[in-house]
């Protein structure tokens, strides 16, 4: 058994789980403009479902407005019904060449209910890593009792594996945390 090539693999699954974590709390509305609130709302145009990233330029002008300019002009229209659709929490307004988005500040109430849903996402990656890693160590035993490992190598597995689950749930913890801080704040 190649540990370090087994591990090498599990690291990889268990990054890739938290980066997808991390990119839904990215769509979580704080109160603040991000370009990833709308990026990935499907925009109907050309006989064919785009994402917004793909067929417009979007900035942030300030902390509470998001621009989106597309590139044709004929399907600014297109893009409003389209983020208007997605239901993200503000209403959009064709402004010459562009759709500017009003970020509205969020009540209390609200934040609390966006922080239950970031729990959810960190859950689920936390469910994530920990299948990655039973996942891992079944394919280990397999190995063992194939006799392509030793007791003493599926062991030091185990232990390796175990620090990198704990390592990897405590990244989704603090990127929980960091989440939550920015929803506290008004």
């Amino acid at each position: 058994m190649d540990i370090s090539a087994e591990l090498k693999k599990t690291s990889d699954a268990m990054t890739k789980a938290v980066e997808h974590v991390s990119h839904e709390f990215e769509t979580v509305h704080t109160g603040k403009a991000n370009p990833g609130m709308v990026e990935n709302v499907m925009v109907e145009a050309y006989g064919t479902s785009s994402r917004l990233r793909d067929i417009a330029a979007i900035t942030t002008p300030d902390s509470s407005t998001i621009r989106v300019q597309p590139w044709d002009k004929s399907i600014l229209k297109d893009v409003e019904k389209a983020i208007l659709a997605a239901n993200i929490g503000f209403t959009p307004a064709v402004m010459g060449d562009a759709v500017r988005c009003p970020i509205p500040a969020l009540s209390g109430e609200r934040r609390t209910e966006l922080a239950k849903i970031c729990h959810e996402m960190a859950e689920l990656g936390r469910i994530r890593i920990r299948t990655i890693r039973r996942e891992t160590l079944d394919a280990a035993k397999k190995m063992k009792s194939a006799g392509a490992a030793t007791e003493d190598d599926l062991k030091k597995f185990e232990k390796e594996v175990q620090n990198l689950t704990d390592k990897f749930i405590a990244q989704i913890n603090k990127n929980l945390e960091a989440k939550e801080a920015d929803l506290k704040q008004i």
